[in-house]
């Protein structure tokens, strides 16, 4: 069984959220939860609430009680969201562009052998 979350326009480069996501993809949900709590980057705390919010949709979901200590975080996808383009006067009447990119995030939670089953 598994269940999934969905954060979009999060106002964070997806160079930078893929970093984070690329420590906690594959690992026991609880313990990503964990590391998440003492990484200093900005991206941390958003890929924790959207973990948590994934573990709370798969116990809303499921009808047969799920063990919170065996779940994985199967997948997590960073897609970039639009790009504000904004531009930054320079000398001699120029303009430099500035792009203010933005993420979409999807965490994919659920239990080991589901994903087994699949394969």
């Amino acid at each position: 069984m598994e269940a999934r979350a969905k954060h979009k326009y999060i106002k964070i480069s997806p160079r930078k959220l893929r970093i984070v996501a690329d420590v906690v993809r594959g690992k026991n949900a609880q313990e990503a939860l964990a590391t998440l709590q003492f990484l200093p980057q900005k991206a941390a705390p958003i890929l924790d609430k959207a973990i948590r919010s994934a573990v709370a949709n798969l116990f809303d979901r499921s009808e047969d009680r799920v063990d919170e200590t065996e779940l994985v975080v199967k997948t997590v996808m960073v897609d970039e969201a639009p790009v504000m383009k904004r531009f930054q006067p320079v000398s001699r009447g120029r303009a430099h562009p500035i792009l203010k990119r933005s993420s979409h995030l999807t965490v994919i939670v659920g239990t080991p052998e589901a994903s087994g089953a699949e394969a």
